[in-house]
């Protein structure tokens, strides 16, 4: 496991703590809700956590923050699991939530009340809004700001007991409605949620708001450097209030970090969601998603994913990176670990006329052409081979490196052929390339001195294998499809999926496991479906291209 390599000043804070005997264990946590599948940019917060955790021999705690049982679910907290496990972190202990501290929540909660620091509050929700002001005007004092601490004990019970309706009340911490930072006007602690929980069933019917058990989750955990995306930072002085006006021994520090945005990219869970509900995409595991699940399907690996989070860094500010620095970490990762293989996504049919009528060569061919210790696989080689479609041409110019009738191209491992004649079908389209091989051209060239003008990838067709092939693509077309007042929705890339029904690979693949890794030869790099793969019914999807044609 690499641990986080480019030095931030997180880690300066914590090597400082450590030395002046601030801290004698650091722990960490990462603490997502669990309302959705992860993204790629919570792939930043985990590597920082769990990573800063193991550079300085520390410990990294799983916390789900379930608190709002309207949007959580068991799928979401198992899919977390799984893609923290996937990235190859463990987590310490056990796997811990918020709703296992609901009880000392409400006893907090109740303390607050009793120092006169928290009060019952009856506005509505359109009323509370106007009663908080805005940025440039404070806010007013709710009317029932100064019941008594009796009445307020007395409703909090109610409240818990299910006697109210849903918004009806809510409970507020009692701190300043002047106050420039909007956190601070007397934030909401506890609302009425009349809603099954995932953990706790139907035991409560009132609910911490994330303000008010984040922090107080920290301090119950000895957690010693909350590490929290930048939106937080307004948030820190009422996270820093809490711990000031609660009997909490542990006062742990929040440090805020930039977020990850990528261009090209959606990330909030609503949209993505969104995407989800409505059909765009079959799934959060969809391979066009930018969730850790859909990138792990597409062929992603959690290495080149952890490498891309080293290469960004760790800043102060937020700011966009550029998704072809993402592609680029993959492109590097497969390229030095994704054993070759031969697949033609568009077959034309090429019968070489000079072969021996039911030949079939076991050709052996390295499994990577620059690491031996990677093996070699056998290519059945046959009179009839399936090249792809536009790697031939009746006539073309110069620059067309491929096959072209009175012309050779070197076929991948095997020998240098050249084209002479096309046969047509009845809708006037060209079904079958005849050819010659050029004799004793296998590992060597030509005797004559003609060389091949170019190489291709090909397939036996009597021992080639069908499979689907999902040709991916960028989910947008736009660079920002959801800043401002755009709809990302109008932004999606019609292109961003291709299905191949007939694509014919070399039979060496339907050995393949699923979410291996392969490089198609001059094509790109392709995955074996982590659900859809067979033997029987080979699926791969395509990872990245050889190269970045966004750009080009």
């Amino acid at each position: 496991m690499e641990n986080t390599k480019a030095n931030n000043f997180l880690q300066t804070i914590i090597a400082d703590d450590i030395k002046d005997g601030i801290v004698k264990e650091v722990v960490t946590r990462f603490p997502p809700e669990p309302n959705g599948f992860l993204h790629v940019g919570h792939a930043k917060a985990i590597c920082l956590n769990f990573g800063l955790a193991e550079t300085y021999g520390g410990r990294c705690n799983l916390r789900f923050d379930d608190t709002n049982p309207e949007k959580e679910s068991q799928e979401y907290i198992d899919s977390i699991q799984e893609d923290v496990r996937w990235l190859g972190y463990q987590w310490s202990g056990d796997v811990l939530f918020a709703s296992t501290y609901f009880d000392q929540f409400f006893a907090w909660a109740i303390y607050l009340v009793e120092a006169g620091n928290a009060y019952v509050c009856d506005l509505s929700a359109q009323q509370a809004r106007e009663y908080r002001g805005t940025l440039t005007e404070v806010g007013k004092n709710s009317p029932y700001r100064n019941r008594s601490i009796e009445d307020n004990l007395g409703l909090l019970e109610a409240m818990k007991a299910g006697e109210f309706a849903d918004g009806e009340k809510v409970l507020r911490a009692k701190i300043d409605m002047a106050s420039p930072n909007m956190n601070m006007r007397d934030p909401i602690l506890y609302r009425i949620r009349k809603l099954p929980h995932h953990q706790t069933g139907s035991d409560w019917v009132i609910y911490p708001t994330y303000d008010f058990a984040h922090g107080q989750e920290d301090a119950i955990e000895g957690i010693t450097h909350s590490i929290c995306t930048l939106e937080f930072e307004d948030h820190r002085p009422l996270y820093d209030w809490f711990h000031q006006h609660l009997p909490i021994g542990n006062k742990p520090n929040q440090y805020e970090f930039g977020r990850l945005h990528l261009n090209y990219t959606v990330t909030s869970k609503r949209k993505l969601k969104q995407l989800v509900d409505q059909g765009f995409v079959s799934g959060w595991n969809d391979p066009r998603m930018p969730t850790l699940a859909g990138l792990r399907r597409r062929g992603y690996t959690a290495r080149a994913i952890r490498k891309f989070c080293d290469m960004i860094g760790v800043t102060r500010s937020d700011g966009i990176v550029d998704v072809a620095m993402l592609e680029h970490a993959i492109r590097d990762d497969l390229n030095e670990n994704a054993p070759r293989a031969m697949c033609v996504l568009n077959p034309l049919k090429v019968v070489l006329t000079n072969y021996p009528e039911g030949q079939v060569e076991e050709l052996m061919v390295p499994a990577h052409p620059n690491r031996e210790q990677m093996g070699e696989r056998l290519v059945p080689f046959s009179g009839e081979l399936f090249i792809d479609a536009e790697d031939f041409r009746e006539q073309a110019n110069k620059k067309f490196k491929r096959l072209v009738i009175g012309k050779r191209v070197r076929l991948r491992n095997a020998y240098v052929i050249e084209a002479d004649e096309v046969v047509w079908d009845d809708a006037g389209k060209i079904c079958e390339v005849r050819a010659r091989i050029i004799e004793d051209t296998l590992g060597r060239d030509p005797a004559d001195g003609v060389k091949a003008k170019g190489v291709i990838q090909w397939v036996s067709a009597d021992r080639g294998e069908r499979a689907q092939v999902r040709v991916y693509d960028r989910l947008f077309t736009d660079e920002a499809p959801d800043r401002g007042d755009k709809n990302f929705l109008d932004y999606l890339n019609p292109n961003a999926l291709r299905t191949i029904e007939e694509a014919m690979i070399e039979p060496s693949l339907t050995e393949a496991l699923p979410e291996q890794n392969f490089q198609f030869e001059r094509i790109g790099y392709f995955v074996a479906d982590r659900y859809d793969h067979s033997a029987a019914a080979p699926v791969f999807n395509m990872t990245i291209g050889l190269r970045d044609t966004w750009n080009s």
